[in-house]
């Protein structure tokens, strides 16, 4: 500048200060990033979790079912409902493993066993936790319900509970004790609720470390499971009282008053049996007290999303509605499939099989300042993608050996649904059979853990479905397409031998499986 007006920059100096400005934009965008990673316009988090309710048993998902579900059904109707989500197992533990750990169970462990309410914790040590991950992250973590996870009780001679199979093991609990490894050490803040199913012994409430009182006396329930019980202590009375104790929570964090975001595990012990509806819900399904115990868990979703209206959290809370399996086949489903109910809707097989009625679950989800209303979403997914969704909402880098078989739901959430989530899954049920799906296809095959006796009476089985032209699996093409047979195999084998189905390091397994075909 020479005589007071201003010189035309040269191309070099306007690119440098366009440079400049795109990284001003950047700093400032990845500043807002890391401020709501770090708990600012975090959402809170709600995960309601059936015990034993079918696809079927929502009204939303079955247009003939039986059962009215308006509650469940408004997640889906103000949000987005999933037609193919899958439970990670068709039996109960196996499952929860999954949901909190986002591993597949079967490199756990615990594959696919179901423990009763004196078994030790089945998660690994140093194993995170979607409850830790969040915790770190900020948020207040709370459990109001069926734990399953395993209870390291403490004997009457004040060690850890040994062999603590069957369920007369109570009798040498000191239930004085705290218990010394539960959902407090897999990062809840605070716990009430049941060690396992409510007809597993011992039939007592557990706040935080402690019983809530002595089990003194013995009960039974129906079907008879006769253990130790509290004397207060009535199946009738738990799904009314997890339900008052979640809506308290709620209310705590109401805004204004706690500005910590929170995330809250309803794991309900309904409609699992026994089936065992308060009196207000009785009489009120046309087939009977199953369906009366859906409905009362209706009623149940529906008091949480009235917590969180009232409380001001509604537009910011993601809520989750989903099932742990099918629905249990010992509840007599021809009682209901007679009156035109199906609980596993067109869906061939129950809990504890290995066909699609026992691993597809409804899934429904809300959260109305991400998700527009009244979605359907057809895309593979998966209870394990809770971890890796919940990361990626709150900025949380998963370390490799981390969630292995997690995939995050989030790119679903925006409606288009061009990117896949998943291709793959794997399902695994009682007997170690398992379930492989790669996009339409669905491969079932026997398993085997290595360094075990081979059970001569398993049941070595090699099947192929196409579950967009089959999807009640009634046509077997596996004799047809071999090769693709084999692919399958292969990759389903692949999968187990690299500790993880999603991209990363490959990591350790804590079985061996081997498959077994005919």
């Amino acid at each position: 500048m020479t005589d007071g007006s201003f010189d035309i920059p040269d191309r070099k100096v306007m690119k440098i200060v366009f440079q400049v400005a795109i990284c001003l934009i950047v700093s400032v965008s990845l500043s807002v990033a890391a401020a709501e990673s770090q708990g600012i316009k975090l959402p809170n988090i709600v995960f309601i979790l059936a015990d034993d309710m079918g696809y079927g048993d929502v009204s939303l998902l079955n247009a003939n079912s039986k059962i009215q579900t308006p509650h469940i059904d408004s997640l889906g109707r103000e949000g987005i409902r999933f037609t193919d989500a899958h439970s990670a197992c068709s039996v109960c533990t196996p499952t929860r493993y999954g949901i909190i750990t986002g591993r597949y169970p079967m490199r756990a462990a615990i594959k696919s066993t179901v423990i009763n309410g004196y078994a030790p914790m089945v998660l690994e040590p140093n194993r995170l936790t979607v409850a830790q991950m969040l915790r770190e992250k900020g948020y207040a973590t709370a459990i109001f319900g069926k734990w399953h996870l395993g209870i390291n009780w403490i004997d009457k001679d004040g060690n850890p509970l040994a062999a603590p199979r069957g369920d007369n093991a109570g009798e040498r609990v000191d239930f004085t004790k705290p218990i010394t490894w539960g959902p407090l050490s897999a990062g809840f803040d605070r716990f009430f609720g049941i060690s396992a199913s409510l007809d597993m012994p011992p039939y007592v409430f557990i706040e935080n470390d402690l019983v809530t009182e002595l089990p003194t006396v013995i009960k039974q329930n129906d079907p008879p499971r006769p253990g130790l019980a509290g004397e207060n202590f009535e199946p009738i009375d738990v799904q009314p009282i997890l339900t008052k104790k979640a809506v308290e929570f709620i209310e705590e964090h109401a805004i204004g008053k706690n500005a910590k975001p929170f995330f809250l595990y309803l794991p309900l012990a309904a409609p699992h049996t026994p089936v065992v509806p308060t009196e207000q819900w009785q009489g009120k399904s046309a087939i009977g007290d199953y369906g009366n115990f859906c409905m009362q868990v209706d009623d149940s979703v529906g008091q949480i999303l009235d917590a969180l209206k009232r409380s001001g959290l509604s537009e910011n809370t993601l809520v989750f509605f989903t099932a742990d399996n099918g629905f249990a086949p010992y509840i007599k489903p021809e009682r209901f499939e007679s009156q035109g109910h199906f609980p596993s809707y067109i869906f061939r097989g129950y809990k504890a099989g290995v066909y699609e009625g026992g691993f597809r679950v409804p899934l429904l989800v809300r959260w109305p300042v991400r998700i527009k209303p009244n979605m359907v979403c057809d895309r593979l997914v998966s209870l394990n993608d809770l971890m890796r969704t919940c990361a990626e909402i709150v900025g949380y880098q998963l370390p490799d050996n981390v969630a292995e078989d997690s995939f995050s739901m989030l790119p679903l959430f925006d409606g288009t649904f061009t990117e896949a989530s998943r291709t793959q899954r794997v399902s695994i049920a009682p007997n170690n059979l398992v379930a492989f799906r790669e996009n339409n296809w669905k491969l079932i095959v026997s398993a085997h853990t290595q360094g075990n006796p081979v059970n001569p009476n398993m049941r070595l089985i090699c099947e192929l479905y196409d579950l967009v032209a089959d999807p009640g699996e009634k046509i077997n093409v596996a004799a047809d397409n071999p090769e693709l047979v084999a692919a399958l195999i292969g990759k389903l084998q692949e999968t187990f031998d690299r500790g993880r189905s999603t991209p990363g390091t490959p990591q350790e397994n804590n079985s061996n499986f081997r498959l077994l075909l005919p």
